[in-house]
């Protein structure tokens, strides 16, 4: 696939990786997507930032519910980042600090009665691509996925 001119970019960040972090990133991406004239593309890129973000809160969280801090005492951080062609492509790109003993996303194979376990499934339906990498000299990760208007 050829790397497309991103002509057009905005940053979120650093967010702590909270509950609330989801719903902010799902408004940053109605106010950019509509103000580069892509509204088309809002619903699902708010969606697939919520479910990008969210992977991020859950695995910043422990088992009862409490933040994960390091050992500095400071709360996992999250960006979101937006790239556009500025005609029919978006980027998504959510970063994060997290170490990499807390898990890689991987789909999972929901089962019928399961409330969890379907949102990477959905990434993968509702966009071109996604994928994540390892980001380098840190304990973070990059997960990316890739919308097109159809037009």
């Amino acid at each position: 696939m050829a790397v497309p001119d991103w002509s057009l970019s905005s940053n979120l960040g650093p967010l702590g990786a909270l509950p609330t972090a989801p719903a902010l990133a799902r408004g940053f991406v109605s106010v950019v997507l509509e103000g580069w004239d892509m509204a088309v593309l809002v619903d699902t890129t708010e969606l697939i930032a919520s479910e990008l973000t969210t992977n991020v809160v859950q695995a910043a969280t422990g088992i009862d519910g409490t933040p994960r801090y390091n050992d500095e005492g400071a709360l996992p951080l999250l960006w979101l980042r937006l790239l556009s062609d500025g005609v029919q492509q978006v980027m998504i790109e959510v970063w994060d600090n997290l170490p990499a003993m807390l898990g890689s996303p991987v789909p999972q194979d929901a089962g019928h009665d399961d409330e969890h376990g379907r949102g990477l499934q959905m990434v993968g339906i509702l966009t071109e691509d996604w994928g994540w990498e390892k980001v380098s000299g840190w304990d973070g990760k990059r997960v990316w996925a890739l919308l097109k208007s159809g037009g």
